[in-house]
């Protein structure tokens, strides 16, 4: 099947991958009017089976068996592995040569050289490669995508992001498995989301540079993983982002967990706890005055929404609509492309840290060609 998608009737899905987010991916197809979960394939015998009779589809036991075995449009990576995506690769590679979309977790590697790998074979398929980097599938980025898009924002200035785990010395725990005790496990696995965000809202970074360290706590146990970035940035526009992510080694204060904040020339608007929340505040006009400390009056959207995990359903049908519309490739959102950026800025961040700080511009993306039987957008 190639980018071309079906004209009718629910896609055909199989996850590959039964863990917990293979099982949260599953149940989203499930509850998706465009999708139909057709089969569910792990290596691990039991995990197959136990989510196989969760979702009432059939279980198989390697990807070669279930693509022979189903009629299946898109085939869902969800496995993880070493730095939580070195599994990724082989099975991506499969599917695509079998003439099936994929949808990808994140990251789309944990290797940068396979990354580019299957975005370049992805595009040789003509096939949609998309990544489940969703934190901007939600109601407060849509929000403050129409602020920017009604010129609410005006020319960007700065991003502000913060984004990791609340925790401490008190509730470290020190980490054994080979898979993510590793010096860049958490940039790999978890700045992914951030860069996609940054990326998303003030378009491609040209330069990056990293202060990376880690807390005594974790250095006298041994701890391989650099567990704090502390990262500038610069995009092409010329506007200026700041990204400070850490896993547990402290507790964030105000923003909460996730918080990003955009500043523009007309107006200013930050996200908070990814879903849940959303302020924007315009800028102050000719004529008003305001004392230290205050503006305008801002305005607020507060979803009500909590739960991070809403986030997978909203970004899963997302995907649905662009394969089953058949949008060109190049507007596929949050595409192998787009994941694949991330990767180039996380290595330039390992690239920076490796070299104390050193200033790093990232490598540049696959060009993007078109195709010419699509009329111009």
């Amino acid at each position: 099947m190639t980018a071309k998608a079906k004209k009718s009737g629910a896609l055909r899905v199989g996850v590959v991958g039964m863990g917990g987010i293979g099982n949260t991916h599953a149940a989203s197809y499930k509850k998706d009017s465009l999708a139909k979960l057709s089969a569910v394939c792990d290596v691990v015998r039991e995990k197959a089976d136990a989510a196989a009779a969760a979702h009432g589809v059939k279980a198989y036991y390697s990807l070669k068996d279930m693509l022979a075995g189903e009629e299946l449009d898109i085939v869902d990576v969800t496995t993880g592995g070493y730095e939580n995506g070195s599994w990724h690769f082989e099975p991506t590679m499969e599917a695509l040569a079998a003439g099936k979309h994929v949808l990808c977790e994140k990251p789309l590697s944990n290797d940068v050289g396979e990354a580019r790998e299957m975005v370049r074979y992805a595009a040789e398929r003509n096939l949609y490669l998309g990544c489940n980097l969703n934190h901007y599938f939600t109601p407060t980025a849509d929000r403050a995508r129409k602020y920017m898009d009604d010129d609410m924002v005006g020319e960007l200035v700065s991003l502000i992001f913060k984004v990791g785990f609340n925790g401490g010395e008190g509730t470290y725990s020190f980490s054994k498995s080979p898979r993510f005790n590793q010096p860049y496990a958490h940039m790999k696995a978890f700045l992914t989301h951030p860069f996609s965000v940054m990326r998303y809202f003030c378009g491609d970074i040209t330069h990056v540079q990293s202060f990376s360290t880690k807390p005594g706590f974790r250095k006298n146990k041994g701890d391989l993983l650099v567990s704090v970035n502390s990262v500038h940035v610069r995009f092409a526009n010329g506007a200026v982002g700041y990204l400070m992510s850490h896993r547990g080694d402290a507790v964030w204060g105000l923003g909460g967990w996730w918080s990003c904040e955009v500043a523009g020339s007309k107006g200013t608007f930050c996200i908070e706890n990814c879903i849940e929340k959303l302020t924007y505040w315009p800028a102050v006009k000719r004529g008003e005055t305001f004392g230290l400390g205050q503006g305008p009056k801002p305005e607020v959207l507060d979803t009500g929404i909590a739960d991070f995990g809403a986030t997978f359903p909203l970004r899963i049908h997302a995907y649905l609509e662009d394969v089953g519309n058949g949008v060109p490739r190049d507007r596929l959102r949050s595409s192998g492309r787009d994941a694949l950026a991330t990767l180039e800025y996380i290595w330039a961040v390992i690239e920076s840290y490796e070299n104390g700080g050193a200033l790093v511009r990232p490598r540049p993306l696959p060009t993007i060609h078109g195709d010419p039987r699509i009329e111009r957008i």
